[in-house]
């Protein structure tokens, strides 16, 4: 962190007549000096990419070890939420997601599941955001235990923007679907959802946690 001292000082404008325009701007009055420090900081970011095949497989060790990467001998909590236009193609991917999990307990542990809306309609709609918090609340969801995301950039788009918000951001996996959210969101650092009648009005930019995407196919 570098700091930058400027003296300046502290006080009462002075009174002026006429007209205000002419003031110079960089006039400063006032007898108690003061000092201003400028702060500057870099958090730099580093996150893992995977690109698989056929994630949930049992013999597929990809997720276990984006989830301990940084913590071996844990066991892992995670709270999933899936896309419903994927659920609705792939009807079987909550069982085998299941499955999955129930294989690997030693190490890991699905909190719950749960299908949100695909599309911008999950994200026209500040509710499924509040919904999501809401879960990750009562489901004592922590900054030590993960968000899973599985679906299309929208998807993707709220689901982060609900971890990034929570307890000041939690741990997030994105797992994208699309073509385009496996080049968009799947792999930026951004979130948002659109409020105000404007397209990604509310959002961030900041990576919640550890960050990692799985790219499936």
């Amino acid at each position: 962190m570098d700091n930058e001292i400027f003296a300046g000082t502290r006080g009462a404008p002075a009174a002026t007549t006429g007209n205000a325009s002419s003031r110079n701007d960089n006039d400063v009055t006032g007898t108690n000096a003061t000092v201003v420090k400028w702060q500057r900081f870099s958090v730099p970011y580093a996150y893992p990419v995977a690109f698989t095949r056929d994630l949930f497989a049992a013999d597929n060790p990809l997720l276990l070890e984006m989830l301990a990467m940084r913590e071996r001998d844990k066991r892992h909590r995670c709270l999933v939420y899936l896309d419903e236009g994927v659920v609705s193609a792939q009807s079987d991917l909550p069982t085998r997601m299941r499955a999955y999990f129930e294989a690997h307990s030693q190490h890991v542990e699905l909190i719950d599941w749960v299908v949100v809306p695909g599309g911008e309609n999950i994200k026209l709609h500040p509710g499924h955001v509040m919904a999501m918090l809401k879960s990750i609340h009562r489901l004592g969801v922590d900054r030590h235990a993960y968000v899973i995301a599985i679906g299309g950039g929208a998807v993707l788009d709220a689901v982060g923007f609900a971890a990034a918000t929570a307890h000041r951001g939690v741990r997030h996996i994105r797992i994208p679907t699309t073509v385009l959210s496996q080049n968009d969101s799947g792999v930026g650092v951004k979130n948002a959802i659109n409020t105000h009648g404007v397209k990604n009005f509310t959002g961030t930019f900041a990576p919640p946690g550890r960050y990692s995407t799985i790219s499936t196919s």
